[in-house]
């Protein structure tokens, strides 16, 4: 209940790196697999096509984050974090940022369109996790959908079937 009062939005962030423990528990909460038997996740995902994956931009590369072994694997080495940032300078310095992509290839059938809508869900649904997660440990956040897709499936190299949907800066609050 507490982390459900203490989650807002937030609008101002530090360049403070966080501890790697943070930023561990943090992608577990967002979408690490907690029934390990069943690879199931900590965020629902419509139909189980766990498409969401989080990519992780710091100021040293971008990493995906590997569910399976919870460990991160490299993607693009130096700082990507204002494609992701954008025109808002007001999140431009925060430490990290977790952007959702989804693999739309994931879910079954051909309808693109459904599954694009499904797609949005479940990136709502790990933001929505990491959002609690922060209000709970202090970490300061906010979802957002504005970020450059453009350069961004350019420098991640994404198939025509991922697609960045949401993203979310992390740090540690402003003292």
């Amino acid at each position: 209940m507490q982390a459900f009062d203490r989650r807002a939005s937030a609008s101002v962030f530090t360049s403070e790196k966080l501890k790697l423990q943070d930023l561990s528990d943090l992608l577990w909460a967002a979408n690490g697999i907690n029934r390990p038997e069943l690879k199931k996740r900590t965020a629902p995902s419509a139909m189980n096509a766990q498409d969401i994956d989080i990519y992780v931009f710091m100021a040293e590369g971008v990493y995906l984050y590997n569910a399976a072994t919870n460990l991160l694997d490299p993607v693009v080495a130096g700082d990507q974090r204002l494609l992701v940032a954008g025109r808002q300078a007001e999140v431009a310095n925060a430490s990290v940022f977790l952007v959702m992509v989804s693999d739309i290839s994931r879910f079954p059938g051909s309808d693109d369109a459904g599954k694009l809508s499904m797609a949005a869900m479940d990136a709502g649904l790990v933001s929505q996790n990491i959002s609690l997660f922060c209000a709970g440990t202090g970490l300061s956040t906010r979802p957002r959908a504005t970020m450059d897709n453009v350069k961004l499936k350019e420098i991640l190299k994404l198939k025509d079937s991922q697609h960045p949907m949401l993203n979310n800066p992390v740090s540690y609050p402003q003292k």
